[in-house]
């Protein structure tokens, strides 16, 4: 079988993808400036040119796995999983590691390469996820790593975007609404324009038009741009110029979890696809990806790639293994050509956001759709440690404006309704809590008490080592919390419900026995 480089579905494909890594690259111009104080030159002319090179690299295996994938199966609608920058890694490193370090320093280069040494170890992380990948996804319920994603999706990709939508509906809400029109009703456009396109050329028209009539709905940037060539150049000296100084090691408690987080999505995103009717290997897949973001440490970006979410929306648009290629050279043409300058110039991020807001409806509708229909109850209790996870994000968001501290605000909520310790203990390790608290009510529901009672105690464990649930409440905000005995109630409940479960099942079994 010979399958086409390049079919139509993967221009629509390419135009989703290429605007889900460009909004990363356009968050990392941004945020790096604003926030860890980097010049200019340093964002793009190591950060940027080093994001190029794993991106280049990621995408191109991924489009030579998903022929090798067509020639094995015969099948040619097979699609190449998507690949970028993660984006909660990049907002916590960005957030939680690089701006304190600068705050801290006051010294830019030291908050550059405190992300370059989370990054590298996140890659570690990545790499050797790739030998352990394969027992963790036969092990786990389809319902327990589907849901995990359903929660990123419905919360970090698509509410976020969807308030800026409508908080700027001239711009946003047509294009959302023309994305939405195209992709689920799968109809044809004239001439055969693709519906991603067509939406972000409405966007972009629409916010010159307003601006040309001087309504106020977009603000292009007014930074100076000239064309030059900024080739990726290795930094190992940067990578490894924290091992040896606490500024790095310092913020394990933030690397190790978001390292994690990296390799179990992955993980999930592989399982999203085979959903979809794709099934790739969990090694080489998990290995490019650990690769991918060593890469980028090492030639000057702070930010992890991975295995992107979404798979199935880039199937339904028709997209193969071409939209992966073509948006590689795309990005890597941006990043090398300094071309984000002129990006944020011409295009108001509002236009682009309604394809994020497909794939965060899409995959949260996978998750109830791909998995048994008894397993429903399952998924719907797995989502509720992500939107912990958002409450808090939009609490400690709401703190910074208005000044206030985590612990005064906690002792105002008591007695109010707001149970802020809770939200806080869910949020911890919640991308764990939600497979396993989704694990343990699919075998529940199955009446496999057993299986239901290891689960029991892998939370157990997890809380007892405060994988999840356990955190410090400090004046500088909440603090991870490791170590042995970390967060012991829970450790004792998980423990007491296993014990439960070991009598339901031992008791089921001689009832069996006795009836047969």
């Amino acid at each position: 079988m010979k399958p086409s480089w390049i079919v139509r579905g993967d221009v629509d494909g390419f135009f989703g993808l290429f605007i889900d890594n460009l909004l990363q690259l356009m968050l990392i111009a941004v945020l790096c400036r604003f926030v860890c104080g980097l010049p200019e030159d340093l964002v793009t002319g190591r950060v940027l040119p080093g994001a190029a090179i794993s991106i280049l690299v990621g995408n191109f295996f991924y489009a030579w796995q998903a022929r090798q994938l067509m020639r094995k199966t015969g099948r040619a609608d097979i699609t190449a999983l998507p690949y970028g920058i993660n984006t909660p890694s990049l907002v916590a490193y960005v957030f939680l590691i690089m701006g304190p370090v600068y705050r801290e320093s006051g010294n830019p280069t030291l908050a550059w390469q405190a992300g370059l040494f989370a990054c590298f170890l996140s890659g570690v992380m990545e790499t050797l996820g790739a030998f352990v990948g394969d027992g963790l996804r036969r092990h786990t319920p389809r319902a327990a790593l589907l849901t995990a994603l359903a929660g990123i999706a419905i919360t970090f990709i698509a509410m976020g975007f969807v308030f800026q939508i409508f908080a700027n509906p001239a711009i946003g809400l047509l294009p959302m609404m023309m994305i939405l029109i195209t992709y689920a009703s799968r109809a044809r456009l004239p001439l055969g324009v693709p519906g991603g396109l067509l939406a972000v050329l409405l966007g972009v028209g629409l916010a010159w038009l307003f601006r040309a009539a001087g309504m106020p709905y977009f603000e292009p940037s007014t930074e100076p741009y000239a064309f030059r060539l900024r080739p990726p150049v290795p930094v190992p000296g940067d990578v490894f110029a924290l091992f040896a100084r606490p500024e790095g090691w310092k913020y394990l408690s933030v690397i190790f979890p978001m390292g994690l987080f990296n390799v179990i999505g992955s993980i999930q995103n592989l399982e999203s696809a085979e959903a979809a009717g794709d099934r790739y290997e969990t090694r080489p897949s998990l290995l490019a990806n650990g690769i991918g973001s060593l890469a980028a440490a090492l030639f000057g970006s702070a930010f992890p790639t991975t295995i992107y979410i979404g798979h199935p929306a880039w199937k339904a648009m028709g997209a193969r293994a071409g939209y992966s290629i073509l948006n590689g050279i795309a990005i890597s043409a941006l990043c090398l050509a300094g071309g984000m300058t002129l990006v944020l110039r011409f295009i108001p991020l509002e236009a682009t956001l309604g394809i994020l807001l497909w794939i965060g409806i899409i995959i949260a509708a996978q998750a109830f759709q791909e998995t048994p229909k008894s397993h429903a109850l399952a998924v719907a209790l797995g989502l509720v440690p992500a939107l912990a996870n958002w409450a808090l994000f939009l609490i400690e968001n709401t703190l910074a404006i208005a000044g206030k501290t985590m612990p005064e605000t906690a002792k105002a909520f008591t007695g109010k309704g707001i149970y802020l310790h809770g939200i806080i203990a869910l949020n911890q390790g919640f991308l764990l809590s939600s497979m396993v608290l989704a694990a343990i009510l699919v075998f529940i529901i199955d009446r496999d008490f057993l299986r239901a009672a290891v689960w029991t105690t892998v939370a157990m464990v997890l809380s007892l080592l405060g994988l999840i649930h356990a955190y410090d409440l400090t004046d500088h905000g909440i603090q991870n919390k490791f170590g042995l005995a970390a967060a012991p109630e829970f450790a004792t409940m998980y423990g007491l419900t296993a014990a439960f479960l070991l009598v339901l099942h031992w008791s089921s079994r001689d009832a069996d026995g006795k009836d047969s």
